[in-house]
């Protein structure tokens, strides 16, 4: 049973989908959804299979709302799990979490009152702890914020308007920038608050190893950003041929100036260790051969995806815009 609005007058409902193999974080996880239960109705969208969810059951069943995931056209599961949370939630306001993201009860206060003021509100994540590779994909998220902004695992939304639009794609592999773009093209408003940060569990190095690939395809969905990363590799070759280190110190001295502004903004420094920066050049390396790889699996069909092949990371905003005024 769904616990019902708590007494603080936190007005929002939160979305967990997740899908588990296997249970070895299932105590701090369930430890965290019941402090947030005290707070605001949680709906667990669990894809795990049958013994695990059973588990799950027995062990949520007193704090949150525990269902299955719902028919939804697409691949990608997650999007079947958000879109089942958004149906089952009674509130305007939704928080939609990865089961690695740890909100603060003063943190979801804060971005549900932004929420007022759009239809979906950005934050950013830190990892915490942070081992050398969550430093390593921290230079990532530090290099998205020197460009613009980065992407986290959670997002709020507001339930009109994903329904209004029909819902988001799920035959993408980028969900989270889908439903971005989804909202936006239906003229929502982006409220971007890259100076709440909201901690995130890092991931097993086996997973951050499987994710390498995977992230690196989403630039397809970005094609100035995939035309940038794409020229990395073939600049590095042929300074190292021509036996001229200018262009490689450019990019070495480029992506860690991106990194340190990221840093350095919107009390970045306040939580990111210095040394996140130091990893940005080992990170941009690695994205020069991966986003190679992830062409060529574009051209071959599409990255593996649980035991499937995603070939699309986004949809473009055109196509988006088309469709929500049809």
């Amino acid at each position: 049973m769904a616990v019902e609005t708590a007494a603080d007058g936190l007005r929002a409902q939160y979305v967990l989908p997740l899908r588990w193999e296997h249970d070895d974080e299932l105590d701090e996880l369930t430890d965290y959804l019941v402090m947030i239960a005290r707070h605001l109705p949680v709906v667990v969208v669990d894809g795990s299979p049958d013994g695990l969810f059973q588990e799950h059951a027995r062990r949520w069943s007193e704090a949150v709302q525990h269902v299955r995931p719902a028919p939804w056209p697409g691949r990608n599961g997650k999007v079947a799990g958000v879109m089942t949370g958004l149906r089952l939630a009674r509130e305007e306001a939704v928080v939609i979490a990865d089961d690695d993201v740890r909100w603060r009860p003063d943190q979801l206060r804060a971005a549900v009152a932004l929420l007022e003021h759009g239809e979906v509100v950005r934050v950013q994540n830190v990892f915490e702890p942070m081992p050398w590779h969550a430093r390593w994909d921290t230079a990532r998220s530090l290099v998205n914020r020197g460009l613009g902004a980065d992407f986290p695992g959670t997002l709020l939304v507001r339930r009109s308007a994903v329904l209004r639009a029909g819902g988001y794609d799920g035959d993408v592999l980028f969900e989270n920038l889908e439903l971005l773009r989804t909202v936006r093209a239906g003229g929502g408003r982006e409220i971007r608050a890259d100076d709440l940060w909201v901690r995130r569990r890092p991931p097993t190095v086996r997973h951050f190893w499987s994710q390498r690939v995977r992230q690196a395809y989403d630039s397809l969905a970005q094609p100035a950003r995939l035309c940038v990363e794409a020229a990395v590799l073939p600049t590095l070759v042929w300074a190292l041929l021509r036996r001229r280190p200018g262009p490689v110190v450019a990019l070495v001295a480029g992506v860690s100036a991106i990194a340190w502004r990221g840093r350095r903004r919107d009390r970045g420094s306040d939580v990111v260790p210095a040394s996140s920066v130091g990893w940005a050049p080992v990170w941009l390396a690695e994205r020069a051969v991966c986003i190679w790889v992830a062409l060529a699996l574009r051209a071959t069909g599409g990255v593996p995806y649980r035991r499937q092949r995603m070939l699309r990371a986004a949809s473009p905003t055109s196509s988006l815009r088309r469709r929500t005024t049809l």
